[in-house]
C-alpha cells in the first residue's frame, strides 16, 4: 500500500450534510419557496400547491380543514413554512413544541412577498438567487408605482363571489395589487375583511370599474340590466383578471397588476382623464 493511500485511510471521514427537508403548509408559501431556491428542498406541501406544476407531484399534508400534524412530523422536516391567518395556530403551536422550526408568511404587499422570498433564502443553498429574485420584483414595483403617478384614481368593485355577493375591504387582499395601479375601492372602509354586499349598494357607490377573477368554472354576476344605474356598466368596463396571479402574494401577482393597470388606464381614457 502506497504511503499515499494509507494517508488518506487514515484521515477522519467527513460527514455529508443532508438536504433540508422543507413543507410547506400554503399554496402560496410553496410558490415563494422554489422563487427562494428551495424547490429541491420540499418534501411536502398543502392543497392546491399548483405552481409550479412540479408542486403537483409532491405529497399533500394540508388543507382548509387543517394539518395532518402525524404525517408532517413523521417525514421529520428541517422546516415548515406556514401562512399565518391562513393555517391554524393551535398546530402550528403544536409544531413548535415538538421542535420544528416555521416560518410565518403572511405578505401584505407584494413588497412583504419580496422580503419573504429573501428571508427564505438563507435556507436556500445560494441565498444570492434569492436575494436577486427579490430585488428583481421590487424593481418591477418601483416601475409600476413610478407609471402611475399624477393618474387620476378610479372607483372600482372587486366581485370576489357571485352567489354571495362579496368583496374585500380595503385592507385585505388583493387591495394591493388595485392600489398600485390607482384603484379606489368603493368598500375600502368595510369593518368586515371580506364583506357580503347587495347590488343596492354598488349603485349607490357607482363605481367606474367592476373587477373579477377569472377561473373556468365561474360566472360573474349578470350586470346588463344595471347599465342605466352602474357607471362601469353602462361603460362596459366590466374587467377578467386571471384568479391564479390575483389571488396569491406571489411575485406571479405582477401579472394581475398589469391587467388591472391596463384596465384602469382604459378607463381613465374612456372619461376622458
Amino acid at each position: 500500500m502506497s504511503r499515499f493511500l494509507f494517508a488518506l485511510l487514515l484521515l477522519p471521514t467527513l460527514a455529508v450534510a443532508a438536504p433540508l427537508r422543507v413543507i410547506s403548509l400554503s399554496p402560496h408559501t410553496t410558490e415563494l419557496a422554489y422563487e427562494a431556491g428551495l424547490g429541491d428542498n420540499l418534501i411536502a406541501v398543502s392543497a392546491h400547491s399548483d405552481y409550479p406544476p412540479e408542486a403537483l407531484e409532491l405529497e399533500q399534508v394540508a388543507n382548509y380543514r387543517g394539518i395532518n400534524i402525524e404525517r408532517v412530523v413523521t417525514l421529520k422536516p428541517d422546516l415548515v413554512l406556514a401562512w399565518k391567518g391562513g393555517n391554524p395556530d393551535k398546530e402550528l403551536a403544536k409544531l413548535e413544541r415538538l421542535g420544528i422550526e416555521v416560518f410565518y408568511s403572511n405578505p401584505h404587499s407584494l413588497y412583504d412577498a419580496a422580503d419573504n422570498i429573501e428571508k427564505l433564502g438563507k435556507w436556500s443553498a445560494d441565498p444570492s438567487v434569492a436575494k436577486a429574485r427579490a430585488d428583481a420584483v421590487r424593481k418591477e414595483l418601483a416601475a409600476i408605482e413610478a407609471s402611475q403617478q399624477g393618474k387620476v384614481k378610479v372607483p372600482y368593485f372587486y366581485q370576489l363571489s357571485d352567489s354571495p355577493l362579496l368583496t374585500n375591504n380595503g385592507e385585505h387582499w388583493p387591495q394591493p395589487l388595485f392600489s398600485l395601479c390607482g384603484g379606489e375601492n368603493i368598500f375600502a372602509s368595510s369593518a368586515a375583511p371580506y364583506p357580503q354586499v347587495n347590488i343596492e349598494q354598488i349603485v349607490v357607490k357607482a363605481p367606474q370599474a367592476i373587477f373579477y377573477p377569472a377561473a373556468n368554472t365561474q360566472v360573474p354576476q349578470s350586470w346588463e340590466k344595471w347599465q342605466d344605474f352602474v357607471p362601469a356598466v353602462k361603460n362596459h368596463a366590466i374587467f377578467a383578471i386571471t384568479g391564479d396571479w390575483l389571488n396569491r402574494p406571489t411575485p406571479r401577482a405582477l401579472k394581475a397588476v398589469k391587467q388591472i393597470c391596463a384596465a384602469l388606464d382604459s378607463v381613465r381614457s374612456d372619461l376622458g382623464h
